[in-house]
């Protein structure tokens, strides 16, 4: 990541899960109660477009079979390339990360200048992984135990169990993360109670905003 060592987020919060734990559907929750909601995976998709020095960047390392016909980065491919070798997926970081915190913080300051008093909530996937966790007062984790994870990943992605017990190797374990997190939104169980208590924490959030 950009060394952001020196920045706290005090008006942001971070959100967070594991793979299959349903990150993106609480998110959407959040928006439609009216939380500002930062997607570092659509900012990580927009730096890799063609035309922008990051993609430049990426095939100059890893080799333009990392490209499609058409010239636009195949991320199935550079993640086969990266997948079990951790020097290139520090390779990777040190070029995409430094890019995508600048976006973070370019999306905040307009949130920040709206002056809604809404939550300003930054979706980012591997954020204990990055370090990120260090730029917010508080992170929200998205929570499934493992096992629901490995079958939600089998059914979703069609994997076999030994594929997907190896996908979450790649994650810190989300046990882990829990013991991490500030705020915990358990996904394991129906829609209407995940969306209770996205309530309750929205609720919660927006308090913490007047003070």
């Amino acid at each position: 990541m950009a060394d952001f060592s020196n920045i706290v987020l005090n008006d942001c919060f971070g959100l967070t899960g594991g793979i299959a734990t349903g990150k993106s559907t609480v998110a959407g929750m959040l928006e439609e109660l009216g939380c500002r909601i930062i997607d570092t995976d659509l900012i990580a998709r927009r730096i890799v477009e063609p035309g922008q020095p990051a993609l430049k960047e990426i095939a100059e390392q890893f080799g333009t079979e990392v490209l499609n016909d058409a010239g636009m980065l195949d991320r199935e491919r550079l993640r086969r390339a990266i997948i079990d070798d951790p020097k290139k997926r520090e390779q990777l970081n040190a070029i995409t990360h430094p890019r995508i915190g600048l976006e973070v913080l370019r999306e905040v300051n307009e949130f920040r200048a709206e002056e809604s008093g809404m939550p300003i909530i930054v979706d980012v996937p591997l954020l204990f992984e990055a370090g990120w966790h260090t730029l917010f007062p508080a992170v929200i984790l998205v929570y499934v135990p493992v096992h629901v994870q490995i079958e939600r990943l089998m059914l979703r992605d069609k994997l076999t169990r030994e594929e997907a017990e190896k996908t979450l190797t790649f994650q810190m374990h989300i046990e882990e993360k829990k013991n991490m997190a500030r705020y915990i939104i358990d996904n394991s169980k129906t829609f209407d109670q995940t969306r209770q208590q996205v309530k309750e924490l929205f609720d919660v959030l927006v308090e913490k905003m007047k003070k």
